[in-house]
């Protein structure tokens, strides 16, 4: 009887691990609410920029009476239920230092050249020099500056979330959402361009 109740739990156990291995995949919704959250903290729209989420303290183990099946069930269980509800880190010290001086440029030299028209949003999530032609040439190495320091601080954002997670391979996808949200939080009249490369005026 005994036997059979090691063979049980060690299949059980052998199914848990696999279910952990298998839902370990990219978190679509909760990058795109992630995203929302630090883009609308960056334009001003959803206020001061959100502190981070107090993880509740994972419940006591219940006394198993120490049985090495029962303490392994023990660790799997909350693995797997973990795997089940994904979340995506976002606010690491890094991250909240560039989403400090993308808030300076998007008030300052950036925002201008946005509310122009002379720069806008690209479709990889980056920003580009659209009408040089808008920025006075006095103001043409500023506006240049700010769209390099401000594509400079997107690609450290984008990796730097992709490795807080420990998944670096994410990094395409969250830069892909983070693009579509930049786009849908673009202010009216500001430009920003559709999936062929194509400038369009929000």
């Amino acid at each position: 009887m005994r036997k059979l109740v090691y063979v049980i739990l060690t299949t059980m156990a052998v199914a848990l691990v696999g279910c952990v291995t298998i839902n370990v995949y990219f978190p679509e919704a909760a990058a795109q609410k992630a995203a929302d959250q630090f883009i609308g903290n960056v334009l001003d729209q959803a206020g001061p920029a959100a502190k981070p989420d107090a993880k509740q303290p994972p419940p006591a183990p219940k006394d198993s009476g120490n049985h090495p099946s029962a303490m392994l069930l023990d660790l799997l269980i909350p693995a797997a239920q973990a795997a089940e509800t994904p979340d995506l880190r976002v606010q690491t010290s890094a991250t909240e230092a560039i989403r400090a001086r993308m808030h300076q440029r998007f008030g300052g030299t950036l925002g201008q050249q946005l509310d122009s028209g002379a720069v806008g949003f690209t479709h990889d999530g980056m920003v580009a020099v659209r009408d040089a032609a808008k920025v006075p040439l006095s103001q043409r190495a500023q506006a240049n500056a700010a769209v390099a320091d401000e594509n400079r601080d997107r690609n450290a954002l984008y990796r730097e979330i992709a490795s807080a997670n420990g998944h670096p391979e994410w990094e395409s996808q969250i830069r892909a959402t983070f693009a579509k949200s930049w786009i849908e939080k673009a202010h009216a009249g500001w430009y920003y361009q559709n999936a062929a490369g194509a400038w369009q005026k929000k």
